[in-house]
Parts: C-alpha cells; sequence; structure tokens
C-alpha cells in the first residue's frame, strides 16, 4: 500500500480540507500548464527531467533576503499526490541538494516499498554549482564562534531563511504537514541540522543529522534550548570509516548524550559499520527514517533501531 495507508493508522496524523485538485506541475517549466512532448528535442538546452517520475514535481529560484543569495529549490511530490487533493503529506528538507535531491527522492520510495514508510514530500534545497564561488555551504552551514573562520558564520542567516522564507513558501505550494517536517543534512550540512536542533528543536519534527561536523563552536551542541513539543527526534549518525576527526568526536558525543536526560528531543544515535563520509548518505536515512516513523507504528514491529 502507498500513502492510503496513511488514513488507516491511527497513530500518524493527516491533515485534510478542501482544496482544489493538484494542477500540472513540471520540473523545467516554472509557470503554466503544459503537455507532455510525444518527441524530445536533442537541441534544447533544457535538460526533460520530467520524464524521471522519481524527481517529477516542483522547481523554482527563490531569493532569499536572510541569507542576501538565491536558492534552486526542488520539490519532489508523492505518487499519489494529485490523486488525494485532501491528503497533507509528511516534507523532508535535504540541505545539499544539489548533491542529496536525486538519492533522496529516490531513496524515499524504495523505503515506502521496502520498510512502509509513508509517502512524503521531498525538498531540495541548491545551490546550482559545486563552485565554491557559488556554493556557500561552508558559509552557511558554519555558525559565528570563538573558533569559527573568516569564512564561516552564516547559520543564523540561513536558519532565518529555513523557517521564515523556505518553510512558509513550501507550505502555501503545496500539501506539506507542518506537524511532520524532517530536516536532514551530512557533514557539514549535518552541523547545521544539529544546530536547528539545539537553536529552535520545534521547527522540525524530526532530523537526521549523517556524518556531522561539530566545529566551529562545538560547546553550542552541549546545551539545547528548551522545546514546547513532546513528540521531536534527532536522528545523528556516523560511519566507522568516517573522517577520522568526526568519527572522534562524534563517538565523544554519543558518549555525552548517552548519560544525559535533559534532551528536548528523543535522541537515536547509531554506527553505520564500513560506513564511510559520504557514500553512505542513503543508509542512514534509512535509519532515520525506519526511526521516526517507527514511533507512529507504521513500520513493522520486528525492525531493529539502535
Amino acid at each position: 500500500m502507498q500513502f492510503s495507508r496513511r488514513l488507516a493508522e491511527p497513530a500518524y496524523r493527516v491533515i485534510t480540507k478542501s482544496r482544489l485538485a493538484f494542477a500540472c506541475l513540471s520540473l523545467v517549466v516554472s509557470a503554466g500548464c503544459g503537455t507532455t512532448p510525444s518527441t524530445i528535442d536533442s537541441a534544447s538546452p533544457v535538460t526533460p527531467l520530467e520524464f524521471l517520475p522519481a524527481l517529477r514535481g516542483d522547481y523554482f529560484k527563490f531569493a532569499s533576503k536572510a541569507v542576501g543569495r538565491a536558492f534552486h529549490i526542488y520539490v519532489s511530490l508523492p505518487d499519489s499526490y494529485a490523486q488525494n487533493p485532501n491528503t497533507y503529506y509528511p516534507v523532508v528538507y535535504a540541505l545539499d541538494g544539489d548533491s542529496t535531491f536525486p538519492v533522496l527522492a529516490t531513496q524515499h520510495r524504495f523505503l515506502i516499498l521496502d520498510e512502509g514508510i509513508p509517502e512524503a514530500i521531498i525538498v531540495g534545497i541548491a545551490y546550482g554549482s559545486f563552485d565554491p564561488a557559488i556554493n556557500k555551504r561552508a558559509f552557511d552551514f558554519s555558525a559565528p564562534a570563538a573558533d569559527a573562520g573568516p569564512s564561516q558564520g552564516g547559520a543564523p542567516a540561513f536558519h532565518t531563511f529555513l523557517k521564515t522564507e523556505l518553510i512558509p513558501e513550501i507550505e502555501r505550494r503545496h500539501r506539506a504537514d507542518p506537524a511532520h517536517r524532517v530536516l536532514i543534512g551530512q557533514s557539514r550540512g549535518g552541523y547545521m541540522t544539529l544546530y536547528s536542533a539545539f537553536v529552535d528543536p520545534d521547527l522540525f519534527w524530526g532530523r537526521i543529522a549523517i556524518n556531522p561536523a561539530f566545529d566551529p563552536g562545538r560547546e553550542r551542541f552541549s546545551h539545547p534550548a528548551p522545546a514546547a513539543r513532546e513528540d521531536l527526534s534527532l536522528i545523528v549518525t556516523s560511519g566507522s570509516r568516517d573522517l577520522p576527526k568526526l568519527r572522534e568526536k562524534a563517538i565523544q558525543w554519543f558518549a555525552e548524550w548517552e548519560r544525559r536526560s535533559d534532551a528536548p528531543w528523543q535522541l537515536h544515535t547509531a554506527t553505520i559499520e564500513g560506513g564511510t563520509h559520504a557514500a553512505d548518505f542513503p543508509n542512514s536515512y534509512r535509519i532515520g527514517m525506519i526511526s521516526l516513523f517507527k514511533r507512529v507504528q507504521m513500520l513493522n514491529p520486528s525492525l531493529e533501531v539502535h
């Protein structure tokens, strides 16, 4: 079963209201509706991504006032989206969308089949390039601190962009359930995911930080802000073959939080045996999604998450 099972699961709250049925959306057309072409113009400068159904949904360029730069926003919509006009879906916000969006949009569909998790809207936040002159992840995904370098410190502005600009725009455009937002990031994006969890726990229902960096300002990740919600989760994974410095710090951080009981979120830590720094991103996503939706009884109870 696909997301139709969400209506049969009392533990998972689905928001419904009257709304016009979803019309046609194209990943490469920013306005208006069009029919699927019967032939492809090989001379076209635009890659026809609408023929990759896992990536089909929406695209828009978003000029952030908070950050002072524009981002490319890609949205993969659930396969059942058009057939369920009154259904609101969980939404996953993927940092480093230039790389992670194509992976997660597909991986999530595999997890629906294999693990029974619900369909979700996947949002990729992309820079549009890997060129450091354009891709400012090192700045955006690091917070001001005494040990921060001159090219670091943009996390507060980026978090404001997420909270006050991007999330409202996604929830205006699409039927995204505001009670079930998930943020995911890897490496420096993992740092940003932790930063969000510590400074504003209530903003996301779930967060998955994969092989996160802990510097600059590592002490920040020992003192979380209080939360009003009681259903929050933070999943932090570390590959056993991650970069040695990151692996060492992750082990230390895991040990610290195993002794504590003051977390504003339910914390799950996991080591990916044999996992490397970047290539095991899908394995961490799988662990994170199982952990999140196990709490709402939508998975096989025999599955084990550590």
